[in-house]
C-alpha cells in the first residue's frame, strides 16, 4: 500500500469538497495566507462552492489574520465571499484592486461596501499574535498595539461595516497604563497551505516562501477543539524529510487535500529564487518607469542606511530596492551590507513589489510570521519605509480605508508603533495627477483632483504625533516636496526643481504648513531617468 492510499484508509487524505462538507452551520473559520502566497485557494473555493450548490454552510465566522487571495487569479478570501454563507470577518487586511482584465471588484469588497456582512479590520500582528493566546486558553491578547488607532473602540473598534455591531477590543487598564484587549474566541475549523504532507500529516514548506502564522493557527483551533484542513501540492512517503523540515506536526491535522499545480504566489508556479540566495539578484530586478513613483523611491531611499534592518511596506515606499539598484547603491549585483524585511518573514534579499509583495526575491533567512511580529515589536526594525494614502493636520496617518474602498491597516500599525524612523511615501495629490521628470527637474502637467494632505483623516491607522512622544522620527516624502513631522506639525523642509512652493505645494495641503528656515532643493538626479 503506498503512502496517499495509507492516509486514505487512515482517513486524513480526502479531496477539497469532503473538506468543504466538514465545515458546519454558524461555525468560525480561520485560514492562512498573504495576498497570492501560501493561501489555500481549492479548500476556500470548495466552501464556496458548497454553499452555491446546497445552501451550507451557512453564517460563518472567518478569521483571516492577513488579506487572502489577489485581484488577479487566486480568489482566497472572494472564494467564501457570498452573503449567507459569510455572517462576519475578521482580518488584517483585504484586497480591493479591480481585476486588471475583468475591471471588477472583489466580491469580497462588494459586500463590505454594500454593508451585507458584519466587517472587522485588525493590525496583521494583533491578528497573528491572538492566535497564540487562543492556542493557550487565554482570556485574550493584552497589547499596547493599535491604541488610538481604527482599532481602539473609541475609533470604531475596527468595525468597516454598519452590521458590525459587537465590541471586539476593548480599553482596558493595568497598573495605571491604558492597553487594548483582544478577547478570544473558540475556532472551530482551521485551513492552512503547505507543500507536503505525509500519511500522518506532517507538514512542510519546501517550495513555499513564507509560513505566515500556519503553526500558530494550527495551535489555536486544535486548542478550540476544532479540525485542521492542510492543502498541499503532494503526499511523501513517511520519514522522508528531515524532522527539521517539518514544521507542523501532523498531531495537530485531521484532514489533507492535494491540489496538485496550485500557483505558489500570484503570478509565480515555481521559482526557486524565492526560497533562497542566488547569485546576483539585484541584476535581475526590472527598471522603475519614469515618474512621481520612482522620484518618491529614489528620494526614499536616500534614508536607508547600510548595517541597519529596513522593513519596507506595500505600495510606493516598497520600490526603493529598485531604485537603488538602478542608481548603483550595490556593488557586483549583491546587497552588500544592506538587510531587507517585511512583515511576513522574509530576511535579506530583495523586497518585492506589486502581487509578489511579502515574499522576498533571493533571501537569507525566513521567519515564521508570528514570529516576525515578536522582531517587529521588539524595535527590531531601524527604519520602515511605508506608503500613506491621507495625511492630516494632527498627524494621523491613513492607509485603511479610504476613497470608497476598506484595505484594512494591516502590518502598518505594528511597524509604525515600533520602527525608530518612519518615512512615508506618495504623491502630494492623486486621480489625475501628471507630471514630467525631465532635466533634473518637475513639471506638474495636470494637478491631482483629490489632496492627500487633509485637515481630518478617514481613518485613522497611525497617530504619528504619539510615535514622536516615544522618541520616533518621521518624514513624509513626496514627487515635489519633503517634509518634517513635528509635535507642532508639519514643516517643509525640502522642494524639488521647477516647482512654486506656494501653488504646487503649499496650495495642495488641506491645512497649514510652517517652511523650514533652511529650506533645501530636492537633489536634481532624483529626476533624471
Amino acid at each position: 500500500m503506498d503512502d496517499v492510499a495509507a492516509a486514505a484508509v487512515g482517513g486524513k487524505v480526502c479531496d477539497a469538497a469532503t473538506a468543504a462538507a466538514l465545515v458546519g452551520d454558524g461555525r468560525s473559520v480561520a485560514s492562512t495566507g498573504v495576498i497570492g502566497w501560501i493561501t489555500p485557494d481549492a479548500v476556500l473555493r470548495a466552501i464556496g462552492e458548497r454553499f452555491e450548490r446546497l445552501g451550507s454552510p451557512r453564517d460563518l465566522t472567518f478569521f483571516f489574520p492577513c488579506a487572502t487571495g489577489d485581484a488577479m487569479d487566486i480568489g482566497g478570501m472572494d472564494g467564501v465571499a457570498r452573503e449567507g454563507l459569510m455572517r462576519r470577518i475578521v482580518a488584517g487586511s483585504y484586497i480591493n484592486p479591480r481585476h486588471p482584465r475583468t475591471g471588477t471588484r472583489p466580491a469580497l469588497t462588494e459586500l463590505i461596501r454594500d454593508d451585507r456582512i458584519e466587517a472587522y479590520s485588525w493590525p496583521i500582528g494583533a491578528a497573528m499574535h491572538w492566535l497564540r493566546e487562543v492556542a493557550r486558553r487565554s482570556p485574550g491578547y493584552l497589547t499596547r498595539i493599535g491604541l488610538g488607532t481604527f482599532a481602539d473602540p473609541r475609533h470604531g473598534g475596527g468595525r468597516l461595516t454598519g452590521r458590525a455591531k459587537d465590541d471586539l477590543v476593548e480599553v482596558v487598564e493595568l497598573r495605571g497604563e491604558e492597553l487594548l484587549l483582544y478577547p478570544t474566541w473558540p475556532l472551530d475549523v482551521g485551513i492552512i497551505r503547505a507543500s507536503s504532507s505525509d500519511a500522518q500529516g506532517n507538514l512542510s514548506f519546501e517550495d513555499l516562501p513564507l509560513t505566515s502564522a500556519a503553526l500558530a493557527l494550527a495551535l489555536a483551533v486544535k486548542a478550540s477543539g476544532g479540525t485542521v484542513i492542510a492543502q498541499v501540492s503532494r503526499i511523501v512517503p513517511r520519514g522522508s524529510r528531515p524532522a527539521r523540515e517539518v514544521q507542523v506536526p501532523g498531531a495537530l491535522v485531521d484532514r489533507v487535500v492535494v491540489a496538485a499545480g496550485e500557483l505558489i504566489g500570484t503570478e509565480v508556479r515555481n521559482d526557486p529564487g524565492y526560497l533562497r540566495p542566488v547569485p546576483h539578484p539585484v541584476e535581475r530586478l526590472p527598471r522603475l518607469r519614469p515618474g512621481p513613483g520612482k522620484v518618491i523611491a529614489r528620494r526614499v531611499a536616500r534614508e536607508i542606511r547600510p548595517g541597519e534592518t529596513t522593513i519596507l511596506g506595500f505600495g510606493a515606499a516598497s520600490s526603493a530596492i529598485l531604485a537603488m539598484a538602478e542608481d548603483g547603491a550595490f556593488h557586483d549585483g549583491r546587497l552588500g551590507d544592506y538587510t531587507f524585511t517585511t512583515e511576513h518573514g522574509s530576511f535579506g534579499g530583495v523586497v518585492m513589489g506589486g502581487w509578489q509583495f511579502s515574499a522576498n526575491y533571493s533571501p537569507e533567512a525566513l521567519v515564521d510570521g508570528t514570529y516576525q511580529f515578536d522582531f517587529i515589536d521588539g524595535g527590531g526594525c531601524a527604519l520602515a519605509a511605508l506608503s500613506f494614502a491621507q495625511l492630516d493636520a494632527a498627524g494621523n496617518v491613513n492607509v485603511s480605508r479610504f476613497a470608497g474602498t476598506s484595505p484594512g491597516g494591516g502590518g502598518f500599525v505594528d511597524i509604525a508603533h515600533n520602527a525608530r524612523r518612519i518615512v512615508l511615501g506618495g504623491t502630494l495629490t492623486t486621480k489625475g495627477l501628471d507630471v514630467s521628470c525631465d532635466g533634473g527637474r518637475l513639471d506638474i502637467l495636470r494637478e491631482g483632483e483629490i489632496q492627500k494632505l487633509v485637515p481630518e483623516v478617514d481613518h485613522i491607522t497611525y497617530a504619528v504625533r504619539a510615535g514622536l512622544e516615544r522618541g520616533q522620527r518621521a518624514i513624509v516624502v513626496t514627487e515635489r516636496a519633503v517634509f518634517e513631522m513635528t509635535a507642532e506639525g508639519l514643516v517643509l523642509t525640502e522642494v524639488a526643481p521647477g516647482v512654486d512652493v506656494r501653488r504646487d505645494v503649499l496650495g495642495q495641503i488641506g491645512f497649514p504648513v510652517r517652511t523650514a528656515a533652511g529650506i533645501t532643493t530636492m537633489p536634481s538626479e532624483l529626476f533624471r531617468p
